[in-house]
């Protein structure tokens, strides 16, 4: 492909992009759908030795014991196959209640 096909090709999709040619139709509101971050116990524990949340950091169990009385909130009452996963928003309201 040649300079200038190249170009006039990168003009054709700026001009979709801008008139809302090539939009796809969802059939829910993608506004009010949010992906929740979640992370692995271990990575809680990596998080609040680096940041100096609380020390000395808590023990595993103790991290166990505030996935289960619900101090964070987690997908599930129970640990997946890899663990326990902490939701990232709940994490963080947690340290910044501290």
């Amino acid at each position: 492909m040649d300079k200038k096909n190249e170009m006039d090709d990168l003009d054709d999709m700026k001009d979709m992009e801008g008139n809302g040619a090539n939009v796809m139709k969802h059939s829910h509101d993608s506004k009010n759908t949010r992906i929740r971050t979640k992370l692995r116990l271990g990575e809680v524990e990596r998080l609040i030795r680096k940041h100096r949340i609380v020390v000395p950091p808590p023990s595993r169990t103790t991290l166990i014991e505030m996935c289960e009385d619900g101090t964070f909130e987690t997908p599930g009452t129970s640990p997946t196959r890899i663990g326990w996963l902490v939701y990232e928003d709940s994490f963080w309201r947690w340290a910044a209640d501290l």
